[in-house]
Formats: C-alpha cells, sequence, structure tokens
C-alpha cells in the first residue's frame, strides 16, 4: 500500500508538470514565432519480486517476471519545431520564416541567440534590431567597391555582422564607363541619312550628360556615328555645353543580310568639359542591326549614376534588403542570416522569444541565406504561434482525470491504511 500511495504521489506531480506546460502553451498562443511543447510520461523503477526462468525441456514451463511498478516520471519535455502560420501585418520591415529547422541569428554583449520572432525594425541608428530586446540582426552588408567602381552586393561567404542601413543615406555618383547600341539601322535610309541619339552618361561629379550622337549613312551597308554636342545642368540647374569626340572614328560595317559586320564594338568617347575630371566612355556598337525596318536605334548606359539618398527599403523572400533611391537606382544593402540546426528542438529557451544553442542542438555549418537552407522568408509578415488550441483543451481535460485519478489512488491507499491501523482496536 505504501507503494501505491508513492505511484499516486509522483503521477499527481507529474501531471502537474503537464498541466504547467499546457498552461504556458495557451499563454503563448498569440506570441509570435512561439514553439509548442509537450510533457511525455515513462514509468519509473519497478521492484522484482521473482525473476524470469527458463523452461526445463519437457518437466517445466518458463515463469515471467513478477515486477511491482513504482509510479510514472517525465521521461521528456520535448519543443514542437513545426511551422506555425503566416499572418500579413503590412508592415516591411517584418519578417516570417518558414523552415523546420532555421532560425534567425540575433546578438548583443551577451552572446548569440537565435529566434523564430521576425518583428524588426530600424533603430535610430540604422541599426537591424528585434525591439523588444534591443538586439541586432545578423547578415551580410553590401559596400562600395571602389577599384572596381561599383557596387558591391552582400558576400553570404564571409562573416556575419550587424546590418545597419542609416536613414537618409547617400549614395555616390560613379561615372559611366560603357555604353551600348542596340535596335535597327533602316537600310532603304539614302546615302547621306543623318540620325541624332541622345545618350545619357554621368560624369565623375555625378552630372548627367547628355550626348548627342549622330549616325551618317555613308554607303549602303555603313554608318559613322560621331558625337556632335554634349550639355549637362549643373549644380544650380543651368545647361551647361560640354566638348565630346570619339577617340576615332568607327565606320559600323553590315553584311548583306543587315548583321554587324566590324567597326564600332570599341569606340572610345570623351568628354572634357564640365567636369573637374574628363571621362570616357567604352561604347558597343556591335548590336546594332540593318534591316529593311524603320529606325529604332537607341543607346544606353551600362552603368554610371548620379548622386542619391535612401527613400524606402525593401526585403524579398531571400532576405535581401534593397535600398530605393531618388536617383532611381537600387542596390543590395544587406541580406539576413539563417542558422540551421539539425534538431532545433534541443535549443535551450532564455526567454524574450530567444533560445540559445545547447549540446545536443546540432548546430549545422555556418550561417547561410534562405535558399541555401531551403527556407522561405515572407516579408511583411510574422510567424504565429504553432500552438493548437483544441489540441490543449483536450489534452487539458485528459490531464486533469488523470490528477484526479491518481489523487483517488491517495485516498484508497489512505482508507485502506486506516483500516489497517484499526485492527488493533
Amino acid at each position: 500500500m505504501m507503494r501505491s500511495l508513492y505511484s499516486g504521489v509522483s503521477g499527481l506531480k507529474n501531471h502537474q508538470t503537464r498541466m504547467d506546460v499546457i498552461g504556458n502553451n495557451i499563454s503563448n498562443i498569440n506570441t509570435t514565432g512561439f514553439k509548442s511543447s509537450r510533457v511525455v510520461f515513462a514509468d519509473m523503477l519497478s521492484q522484482t519480486l521473482t525473476g524470469a526462468s527458463a523452461p526445463d525441456g519437457a518437466t517445466l514451463g518458463g515463469t515471467n517476471p513478477k515486477q511491482i511498478g513504482l509510479g510514472s516520471s517525465v521521461s521528456s519535455i520535448d519543443l514542437l519545431f513545426t511551422n506555425g502560420s503566416v499572418q500579413s501585418t503590412g508592415k516591411n520591415t517584418d519578417l516570417c520564416l518558414s523552415s523546420t529547422n532555421a532560425l534567425f541569428i540575433m546578438k548583443s554583449t551577451n552572446g548569440t541567440f537565435y529566434t523564430r520572432n521576425g518583428a524588426f525594425e530600424f533603430d535610430a541608428d540604422g541599426n537591424y534590431v528585434q525591439p523588444g530586446s534591443g538586439m541586432f540582426v545578423q547578415g551580410w552588408m553590401g559596400e562600395f567597391d571602389k577599384a572596381n567602381n561599383k557596387w558591391k552586393d552582400p558576400d553570404p561567404t564571409s562573416a556575419v555582422t550587424n546590418i545597419t542601413i542609416p536613414s537618409g543615406k547617400s549614395m555616390a555618383p560613379t561615372k559611366t564607363t560603357s555604353a551600348t547600341y542596340s535596335n535597327n539601322l533602316n537600310a532603304k535610309s539614302p546615302i547621306g541619312t543623318k540620325i541624332a541619339t541622345t545618350l545619357t552618361v554621368y560624369g565623375t561629379e555625378g552630372f548627367a550628360h547628355d550626348v548627342v550622337i549622330t549616325f551618317t549613312k555613308k554607303s549602303a551597308n555603313t554608318w559613322t556615328p560621331s558625337a556632335t554636342s554634349s550639355s549637362y545642368k549643373d549644380s544650380a540647374g543651368n545647361s551647361v555645353s560640354d566638348t565630346v569626340a570619339f577617340t576615332t572614328t568607327p565606320d559600323l560595317v553590315f553584311d548583306e543580310n543587315g548583321v554587324y559586320k566590324s567597326g564600332g564594338n570599341t569606340a572610345k568617347l570623351t568628354v572634357t568639359n564640365g567636369e573637374k575630371t574628363p571621362f570616357e566612355v567604352t561604347v558597343d556598337f556591335s548590336k546594332l542591326t540593318q534591316y529593311d525596318q524603320e529606325n529604332t536605334i537607341a543607346g544606353t548606359a551600362d552603368d554610371g549614376n548620379a548622386a542619391g539618398t535612401l527613400s524606402s527599403i525593401s526585403i524579398d523572400k531571400t532576405g535581401v534588403i534593397t535600398g530605393n533611391y531618388t536617383n532611381g537606382m537600387k542596390q543590395a544593402e544587406a541580406q539576413v542570416a539563417l542558422q540551421r540546426f539539425t534538431n532545433p528542438s534541443g535549443l535551450e529557451k532564455t526567454g524574450d522569444s530567444l533560445y540559445q544553442d545547447s549540446n545536443n542542438a546540432g548546430k549545422s555549418g555556418e550561417p547561410n541565406t534562405a535558399t541555401a537552407l531551403g527556407a522561405t522568408i515572407t516579408p511583411s509578415a510574422l510567424e504565429m504561434s504553432n500552438v493548437d488550441i483544441a489540441n490543449e483543451f483536450t489534452d487539458m481535460i485528459v490531464t486533469q482525470r488523470g490528477f484526479q485519478s491518481n489523487s483517488k489512488i491517495i485516498t484508497v491507499s489512505d482508507e485502506m491504511l486506516e483500516t489497517l491501523i484499526n485492527l488493533k482496536r
């Protein structure tokens, strides 16, 4: 009877633990990125009265062991790392992560943490943070490559760092180094025909130079481009004239089928006035054709831009944060990093919807992109709690009945002990 008393007590304790877990799950029914838990019971030690015996040939059969169980115990409290539903918020800095084994990486002076709560925003210094804890979201930053005069996109093979994009960030001007002409020159144009086009290029100070390039038909299959004039608007908005010229005057030769043949795929255009430093643009004419169609020739700069100011940001499903600038340019400012775990249920909760690595979480490799980890990031949305309220209420009823049953074991055992004690009276 004493054994049954202690078995009942262990059952009460275990069902109380299970009720605590259920209560925590229900309490976090609306907690962003929350992962529910479950309690698994196991039987405790058993007292063996007699052991098992083997059969003795045809004389006597085998016997099973006689064991009395000594109650139950909590085998494990499992973290259920299934995906929660996607909840649209309309806030462009919110991120919803859909993955069974990846988390966002957060960092502070206390160390590195992980979370599924993607309610992020930019603070006063432009740091991408979790406002509830102030922790920095980790990722990779883009940067300007001065050697090659162009923006370098975030490199996921480098070490992760804090993501910082200050409000009103400036984009430096870059000069145009190459331009391309494409589309068609009319094959029926008479010899001597002149077609004027405007090619917009950017100088070292970021001014947009409108260069007029005129194409003159020299012979049946030959056209000659020439830079006839150029102008730009200075900082005061005044129109200023440039001096422009090709280093060499190329002849663009087409074959009898109207396909570009030779002459102008490396033409150099030099702008000498209006800039502190004259600049040179390589113009590629090799994509032109000469068919029996209307003139549709057009030239575009391959690079270069005016100075601009960051006006807004957007985030795509791979976690790339793109900056939109007042000069019409866009560039990848940063990319959010993720960390994969072989066993995310092995992570330790630290509060504030944060987790820490543990000996059994199985941290898998270095931080990587959502694409590489098979995850999906939904911008302007958050991951809802994965608590199943119907399942929790059902477990609550089962737990309540289990608690009542164990309490009844204690009551009946006590009555039996009382009867035994009363035998002396």
